[in-house]
């Protein structure tokens, strides 16, 4: 089925007839609902601009039956800073490894660590020299005999700027992809790259999408919402994120509603990987994706209503996991630094997080894949 720029809009609701719209309830980054309200007021007050994804069919996968489920962990970093300096003989011997080994062998979790290739200064100039070129091969043939449920993905240079894609150029995607590849390809052998995108913080450029799609990538995550104009006014976004829109701007650069990430960034910048709203409910948990003839790039939301984990609370898990049960596609993740104790977000229970999502998806009948595998035709 093609899909014009035309069609009949549907409107999400508003401040004052839906909830909805104000933060994704049960999170633990909140802030008021007069403070919400006060924002979304302030961004549907400017213009509200058309889809970056104009020339799109809809796909829909051919070879898979029944409910399945993806797993991605972003922000991958740590990992392999423990692994140099403390060299233990399994690699599997690492807190945060381990527990996803015990996850693929209660629940038959397959699992997609998104990377960095570099550790950032803000945890300290000596950190910043820390890269994946620091990672030794001593666990290739463990990586290797794990690659049918675990694989690494890319994710961004470091963890600072904030929306490091947004305006990216073709270059700065591509020279990205290849050192990252490079390094895991080193230490982990081939087989383990994943060929599905979260970008960090989201947005990616029009020639970002590009150089992902001649990079191999099946699959490219969408933020979601309608698209408002950014008019230059930095105070409706947080900690110098207009900042980052205005940097090497590019026309798809906008903003939008984005109230599943934490009512703290609920205002947050999109690029030319966003769906509004009519278009997501064309592919949200199911196995249907985007096919954009203007770029010859999959496109598809990679969430479902599923939480991240680390923005809830343990005891909620279960129950919000139970909510998008109903899905034929169902993706959930977490980020990977609040399992570390010197992380100032740190949270302990991670581990418990992780096996009580797991296990809901698992007694509610889902089998695990990898996102790509979503992608089973050209």
């Amino acid at each position: 089925m093609r899909i014009g720029a035309g069609g009949a809009a549907m409107a999400l609701a508003g401040c004052a007839a839906g909830k909805s719209r104000l933060g994704s309830a049960g999170t633990i980054r909140t802030e008021s609902p007069e403070r919400q309200a006060s924002k979304l007021a302030a961004l549907e007050s400017l213009k509200e601009l058309g889809p970056t994804l104009t020339d799109l069919e809809i796909r829909r996968t051919k070879n898979i039956q029944g409910k399945r489920a993806a797993f991605y962990l972003d922000d991958v970093i740590f990992i392999f800073r423990d692994l140099a300096r403390q060299r233990p003989k399994s690699c599997w011997n690492h807190p945060l490894l381990a527990a996803f080994r015990e996850a693929h062998e209660k629940y038959g979790l397959k699992a997609q660590f998104n990377v960095f290739y570099r550790n950032d200064a803000y945890y300290g100039a000596r950190a910043a020299e820390f890269t994946l070129r620091d990672m030794p091969d001593t666990w290739h043939d463990e990586f290797q005999a794990a690659k049918d449920w675990f694989r690494f993905g890319f994710h961004a240079y470091s963890e600072f700027p904030d929306y490091p894609w947004l305006n990216a150029s073709y270059d700065d995607v591509k020279f990205t992809w290849d050192a990252i590849t490079r390094e895991v390809e080193r230490f982990a052998g081939p087989g383990m790259f994943a060929k599905a995108v979260t970008p960090h913080w989201g947005p990616m450029s029009k020639e970002g999408c590009i150089a992902l799609r001649d990079c191999g990538v099946k699959a490219i995550w969408c933020s979601s919402g309608k698209r408002y104009e950014y008019a230059g006014d930095r105070t409706l976004l947080p900690y110098g994120h207009g900042m980052r829109i205005e940097n090497n701007r590019k026309p798809e650069t906008a903003m939008f509603w984005r109230a599943s990430s934490g009512d703290d960034i609920s205002v947050s910048a999109c690029g030319y990987n966003h769906l509004l709203p009519e278009q997501v409910k064309l592919t949200r948990g199911t196995y249907n994706w985007f096919h954009d003839n203007a770029t010859g790039c999959n496109f598809m939301t990679f969430g479902c209503g599923a939480p991240c984990l680390n923005l809830y609370r343990l005891e909620d898990i279960p129950v919000r996991m139970t909510q998008v049960a109903d899905k034929e596609f169902l993706i959930h993740a977490t980020h990977e630094e609040y399992w570390f104790k010197d992380y100032f977000a740190y949270q302990p229970d991670s581990r418990e997080k992780l096996m009580a999502a797991c296990k809901a998806v698992h007694d509610a009948g889902y089998s695990y894949m990898f996102i790509e595998d979503k992608i089973d035709w050209n």
